[in-house]
């Protein structure tokens, strides 16, 4: 993946290196030059001076490229304009939004601009917003055997029970997130549009998982 991010503080920093320790590709915006010492001599990728709503800066940045937008600035009003102009003028759909007063937060998410509020934030959540469904899991338990993932209802799943994903998956629906509420489903449970699926597996055979919710439900004869 290639993603921009703008705003080189602490968390930006953060964020752009634990994507490159990820072997992907990061350009990172902010008005202050000096800001992208934060990164570290070992940081290869690009540092862009400017204004990330800018579109000159953000094509500068390979907006165009790019697969995903964090705006993480210490300025709500930046972070939304720089979230719209990346998902709505260049169609950016991966875009995650820094915000300070979670009043707004509601607002935003009707855009489909994701926010995460300052008082919950690390890193570690924009990167799991960011990088693509069970490349980064919520939760891994110690040893490393069970890992939780939060994955949208696949378009083939619609309409399939959560018995049925549960079976052929190997895997087990803990909740589902559904018209901003959670539920506890049963095995007769119908996974419905929209709805946000919360997977417990083993390490070991997540691929499985991941394999069967992008080809659908097999129907026995």
């Amino acid at each position: 993946m290639h993603v921009v991010i703008m705003g080189c503080g602490r968390v930006g920093s953060t964020l752009a290196r634990s994507l490159e320790d990820r072997n992907h590709t990061v350009s990172i915006i902010d008005t202050e030059p000096d800001a992208f010492r934060r990164l570290g001599p070992g940081f290869n990728g690009d540092k862009i001076p400017g204004m990330g709503f800018d579109q000159e800066v953000l094509e500068k940045a390979g907006i165009r490229r790019a697969d995903a937008f964090a705006a993480v600035s210490s300025g709500d009003n930046s972070n939304i304009i720089a979230a719209r102009v990346a998902r709505e003028t260049f169609g950016i759909q991966q875009v995650v939004a820094r915000i300070y007063d979670p009043g707004r937060a509601e607002v935003y998410q009707r855009l489909g601009i994701t926010t995460v509020a300052t008082v919950k934030w690390t890193a570690d959540q924009v990167l799991r917003r960011i990088l693509p469904a069970g490349a980064e899991p919520d939760f891994r338990d110690p040893s490393g055997t069970i890992r939780v993932d939060h994955i949208p209802a696949p378009e083939v799943w619609v309409g399939a029970s959560v018995g049925q994903l549960q079976e052929q998956g190997r895997c087990r629906v803990a909740w589902i997130d559904r018209l901003g509420e959670g539920m506890l489903p049963d095995r007769d449970s119908v996974i419905q549009e929209g709805d946000m699926l919360h997977l417990v597996t083993r390490e070991q055979i997540a691929d499985l998982a991941y394999e069967v919710l992008g080809r659908g439900p097999e129907h026995s004869d």
